[in-house]
């Protein structure tokens, strides 16, 4: 027996079944899956979008991290540089390959890059988020080539960029987002929800920071 096989088994011995699902109950499962209803939406996650934008800048702040707001994604390379400065870091950071991330005028700016994967030792970031979660302030990036998950988690400094269009109020808009722009069978390798900077109160209760990741989450917000 495969370790796979033995998993299974556990699982259907733990919901007392005999074998997979068949008949009605298979059926019951693939209609749930292919209809994507969505949980309880809770109140607040459904205000207009320009609402939607202002509740994900507070509660993204409550998370402890920062946000700035720029008119255009012309201005992001200014505002990493001023963020930068603001906080001790020297003007160089890691970028995501992504055109729209790495195609920017940093120069300009005055700020250093290189578009590869985060490694250690790299003390700034700079990642596209795929959307943003209004509810809680959370960001979803996805996982792949143009956006490699070692930005989001080796940097003492995380920095996001996410269009203010890409703000949706609950978890479930921003799946039927993600399958409505990528295809229904399409799913990226990972999906990274992030909300504030790292953190862990494990040991004595004491709140740490940049305990199993960045210290710092700065997000560049774009538009209205």
């Amino acid at each position: 027996m495969s370790g796979r096989e033995a998993i299974l088994g556990n699982i259907r011995k733990g919901l007392k079944r005999s074998g997979p699902l068949a008949g009605t109950a298979l059926e019951l499962c693939q209609t749930r899956l292919r209809e994507h209803r969505p949980n309880l939406i809770p109140a607040r996650a459904q205000l207009p979008h320009a609402g939607q934008v202002e509740l994900f800048v507070q509660m993204a702040q409550e998370a402890s991290a920062t946000v700035a707001r720029v008119t255009d994604r012309a201005a992001v390379p200014a505002e990493v540089a001023r963020y930068l400065a603001d906080t001790g870091f020297a003007a160089e950071v890691i970028v995501a390959p992504d055109a729209s991330i790495a195609g920017l005028d940093w120069a300009a700016a005055g700020v250093a890059t290189e578009a590869r994967h985060a490694r250690n030792g790299d003390r700034a970031t700079v990642a596209p988020a795929f959307a943003g979660i209004a509810e809680t302030g959370t960001l979803m990036l996805l996982a792949g080539p143009q956006s490699p998950t070692t930005l989001n988690f080796l940097p003492d400094a995380h920095i996001v960029v996410l269009d203010a269009a890409r703000i949706v109020g609950p978890y479930e808009d921003a799946w039927a987002m993600l399958r409505s722009e990528r295809g229904e069978g399409w799913m990226p390798r990972v999906v990274n929800w992030i909300t504030g900077p790292s953190r862990s109160a494990d040991i004595e209760q004491k709140l740490q920071m940049g305990a199993h990741g960045p210290i710092r989450l700065h997000i560049v917000l774009i538009g209205d």
